[in-house]
């Protein structure tokens, strides 16, 4: 070794490889830094699997899995074998090198560089455009599924007679390998002319020939393929147009033929097709040939063609036949678009009825009459109160409502619900374990009635279902919320570390552990380290709190759950919950949807459901698909089980092809519709962004003559929340109302247009929203055929009124906002009656309902009470509240504010008797006896109620004791057991 520094006794350095021990732990960390990497990326795949695997979905994850993984082979072995095959062909063509030119000679380092690893850079360019192009293919696993699985649509289009399903799902996936051709030939081509130049077969500067004969021969023929490729995207352009998007100023937005489409560009691609054949044979011809001059003059003409053929003339057709006779040249065009874009958004079936508006009835006691059953008027709005909720009912700090709450129907009364679910931002003591371990869950189903305040006090909701845990109408059911819109986070449960379950004033703190089925387990270590690198918690792996029976919890909201099981469904953007057969169940309504209907015009879901509701509300997102669609179907129905995850789906449309597409692709994943269970049945609704799709279609597309529809004289629009202030769309609103030449009330979904440009009110829209109803999904639209003021006219007119004026004053006066709630607009006697109630807001208080507004015609009066503003607008009195309707023309009038006393009892007796028949079938005696003394004790106070009299003390409470069933001991267990 040489020495450095020092003389012959000084210091010797010595400078050499590194030691073997140096090296060999070099080589151990960088095993082990790339066994890291590769258990980065197997804690991905495993966790998934366990996820998918947990929840009975294991057949999605593995379809999608494996048709990504084909897809990325076979077309990455494709592209990879394209590029190879032209490189080394390419390099086996080249020419001698005596025959080489200067300017040859003068690349003989780059070859000779090359030339010892001339195989590794042909595997190295062939593995990164394979790669490459592998990724990008395994992306369109959508396309494939849909295409190797596509199912008829019956329907044809009107221009070339095909079915739908030709472009729903076999032309997209035409048009993806009519994209991996081009782009095949074109690496092909680019890395075939570098080899040739880089081996003498091409010159560019050098004299004499520019290409050898074969690099001409070689390259004329991946030119061909390109005009092949062109001559087919030619013949694949023409059914394009039958689902081509263009903006048309005449009706906006336009899909499908036009008429120069149809007599100027389908023709023009059909020649083109042709000079595009023709000349792609011209290139093939010079194998033979070996000469470009007939090619290049070919491939001159099509790219002329081009512009005069497929521009020019199409332009001239426009200009000088359409335009001096628009209306008429379009006419069949936009007959085609109307009749296509209403079947594709199911409103092919609308009824619209003219109706006057202004009510003309001068019998006022009819009137009044009338209003009282014309509607549940629902004064409780869940966008105001919310905060209301939070106040009586959280309970505790790490409690929270949403933001909006969800109007559904319990024993045929319109009900405002919220979950009572967890918010960790309450908990006293932020750390690891509590976050994870020891808050876990809400708790608690909370409704009120919708359409009345509870008495004798200043405005606050009637609840009837409320407390901690929560008792009221609902009967017994599981109250624990361990998947909700808010859980974000993961929770570990089941093992030896006790969750909280709730806190009661007065009571000691009550524990649980987790007892359902969902969840991965935890016990096995693979699974720890697994999930502590998914999820960056080291912890997980050495945690004392995690044993047997461990299980983490994730993927908690009902919408996370729906679409990581069925990722080619696009989900509503509001999830509401329900209490069905003693659970808490999450409904999701899903779509199924598609951007290749013919003739259909696009529109961007993710737009089009924006409303003010949406803006102020982060769970109640609109839908997140923002590409443009122009087939929609609600055609699957989908459960989350609160309590322990479980998802199911059902088929709903049961015609939709698009669904049945994707249930041969996911073969027993969708369950029929006949498995949907009555209960369950009950509180399944008309969903709101499908109806917000459809209203805004409708708002062109409720006209059916082409003339009217071109002229845009009947165009409505959907007027902007006059709530708020704000420019954006008044959300529809659930309301069980009566619709004229109905008998009864139904549970609708409803909304209001203005004409395009004009305040006053254009139309009323409603859609029956009861699933059990025969006649759910029937949409029936109210052309307003007199002066009516709109939404925003109401609004103002009510700000202008001097009741209103005054109490703004008090209330401003007493630190107190005032918020506007829902806008009701109800039909009543040819003219539409408004309803609005007011609420009140203290500082660091929450809102109450204080007034009620009601117009009707020129009237419009503000009062205390819905009967005082129906009495007031009328002129007469009447019984208020309107009688709740069982949503099939049921107006049985409810107990009075003086039969409360009844009414609790009924509601308790029948609790009881559920608790007696939960406990018989349990053969829990010791309940079903306390059961029974519950029972005993509602009845009676029943009676005395029906009586007149005071309900006595409970038995037992002086020392009796009830009688004993049957069977049963002084303890209350069973004899003879």
């Amino acid at each position: 070794m040489p020495d450095r520094g020092g003389g012959p006794t000084g210091p010797r350095i010595r400078v050499g490889r590194p030691s073997r021990r140096v090296r060999t732990l070099l080589m151990t960390l960088g095993v082990l830094a790339v066994l890291a990497m590769a258990f980065v990326m197997f804690a991905g795949f495993w966790t998934d699997w366990l996820w998918y695997r947990s929840v009975d979905y294991s057949s999605v994850f593995t379809t999608t899995l494996w048709t990504k993984i084909g897809l990325f082979a076979v077309f990455g072995l494709l592209m990879a074998l394209a590029v190879g095959v032209n490189i080394w062909l390419a390099h086996r063509l080249r020419p001698p090198l005596s025959a080489m030119s200067l300017e040859q000679q003068n690349l003989d380092r780059y070859r000779m560089g090359i030339a010892p690893y001339k195989k590794w850079v042909l595997l190295g360019v062939t593995a990164l455009v394979g790669l490459i192009a592998g990724a990008s293919a395994s992306g369109q696993w959508r396309t494939w599924l849909m295409w190797v699985n596509g199912v008829s649509f019956g329907q044809k289009d009107p221009q070339f007679q095909l079915d739908v399903s030709f472009f729903a799902f076999d032309l997209p996936w035409y048009r993806f390998l009519l994209g991996f051709g081009f782009a095949a030939a074109v690496l092909s081509l680019i890395a075939a002319a570098l080899v040739h130049y880089l081996y003498g077969g091409l010159r560019i500067t050098s004299p004499g020939a520019r290409a050898t004969a074969a690099a001409t021969g070689h390259l004329s023929v991946l030119l061909g393929i390109f005009v092949a490729l062109k001559a087919v995207a030619y013949w694949l352009d023409r059914y394009g147009l039958a689902v081509k998007s263009s903006d048309f100023k005449a009706t906006g937005n336009w899909a499908g033929l036009r008429y120069v489409d149809a007599n100027a560009y389908l023709p023009a691609k059909t020649i083109l097709f042709c000079i595009a054949v023709i000349c792609a044979l011209l290139f093939f011809a010079t194998l033979w040939r070996r000469t470009w001059q007939l090619p290049v003059i070919g491939f001159g003409l099509m790219v002329l063609s081009a512009i005069l053929i497929g521009g020019l003339y199409p332009a001239i057709v426009q200009k000088f036949q359409v335009q001096p006779n628009e209306q008429a040249k379009e006419s069949p065009y936009i007959k085609k678009n109307i009749d296509a874009t209403r079947k594709a958004y199911g409103i092919d079936d609308a009824k619209v009825d003219d109706y006057q508006g202004v009510g003309d009835s001068k019998d006022n006691s009819q009137l009044r009459k009338d209003a009282d059953s014309a509607a549940n008027y629902r004064l409780i709005d869940p966008n105001v109160v919310p905060p209301t909720f939070d106040q009586l009912q959280q309970e505790r700090k790490y409690y929270q409502f949403p933001t909006t709450l969800d109007v559904d129907r319990y024993k045929g009364q319109d009900t405002v619900v919220g979950l009572r679910e967890l918010d960790l931002q309450g908990i006293p003591k932020r750390n690891w374990i509590n976050d994870h371990f020891t808050y876990t869950h809400g708790y608690g189903v909370v409704a009120a009635k919708g359409t009345a305040v509870k008495p004798d006090t200043e405005g606050a909701p009637d609840f009837t279902e409320s407390g901690l845990p929560t008792e009221g109408t609902l009967g017994s059911y599981e109250q624990r919320i361990y998947y909700g819109e808010k859980t974000q986070q993961y929770s570990i449960v089941g093992g030896p570390q006790k969750e909280l379950d709730y806190e009661k004033n007065g009571e000691p703190t009550k524990t649980t552990s987790y007892k359902g089925k969902s969840g991965v387990n935890l016990s096995n270590p693979l699974n720890r380290a697994a999930y502590a690198v998914a999820f960056s918690e080291p912890q997980i792996l050495y945690s004392g709190a995690i044993g047997e029976g461990s299980r983490i919890l994730y993927n908690r909201t009902p919408k996370e759950r729906v679409e990581a099981v069925a990722p080619w469904l696009s989900l509503d953007g509001d999830a509401y919950p329900a209490v069905v057969g003693g659970r808490v169940q999450w409904i999701v309504d899903a779509y199924t949807t598609t951007n290749g209907y013919p003739y259909a015009s696009r529109t961007t879901l993710g737009d089009t459901t924006a409303d003010s509701l949406s803006q102020t509300d982060s769970q109640r997102a609109v839908i997140a698909q923002q590409n443009q669609v122009n087939y929609i179907r609600n055609s699957v129905k989908a459960t989350v089980d609160a309590y322990d995850g479980t998802v199911k789906l059902y088929q709903w449309d049961t015609e939709d092809p698009v669904l049945k597409t994707w249930m041969k692709a996911f073969p027993d994943t969708v369950k029929p519709k006949g498995d949907i269970a009555p209960a369950l049945m009950e509180h399944l609704r008309y969903p709101q962004d499908l109806f917000k799709v459809q209203r805004e279609l409708l708002t062109r597309y409720h006209v059916e003559s082409p003339s009217q529809f071109y002229s845009g004289s009947d165009a409505w629009q959907v007027p902007d929340d006059p709530t708020t202030g704000e420019k954006s769309s008044v959300p529809p609103y659930y309301l069980s109302l009566k619709m004229p030449q109905e008998q009864g009330r139904k549970f609708s979904l409803t909304t209001t247009f203005t004409p395009n440009g004009r305040p006053n009110l254009g139309a009323f829209m409603a859609v029956d929203a009861d699933a059990s109803s025969k006649d759910y999904g029937t949409i029936r639209l109210l052309r307003v055929t007199g002066d009516v003021p709109g939404p925003q006219q109401v609004q103002n007119r009510l700000n202008s009124n001097a009741e209103v004026a005054e109490f703004v004053r008090n209330m401003k006066g007493a630190n107190s906002d005032i918020e506007y709630g829902n806008l009701l607009t109800i039909p009543l006697n040819d003219g539409f009656l408004y309803v609005e109630p007011v609420y009140a807001q203290g500082n660091n208080a929450y809102p109450l309902l204080k007034k009620v507004a009601v117009s009707y015609g020129r009237e419009t009066v503000f009062k205390n009470t819905l009967g005082e503003a129906l009495n007031a607008v009328f002129g007469e009195e009447g019984e208020t509240p309107p009688p709740p309707g069982d949503g099939d023309g049921d107006t049985t009038t409810p107990p009075t504010e003086g039969d409360e006393s009844l009414e609790k009892a009924i509601e308790d007796a029948q609790k009881a008797y559920d608790e007696g028949e939960a406990a018989l079938k349990e053969q829990d005696w010791t309940a079903y006896g306390k059961a029974q003394e519950k029972l005993q004790d509602a009845l009676q106070r029943a009676a005395n109620a029906g009586a007149g009299t005071e309900a006595p003390a409970s038995p037992g409470a002086e020392g009796e004791k009830p009688e004993k069933p049957a069977g049963q001991d002084e303890k209350g267990d069973q004899k003879g057991s």
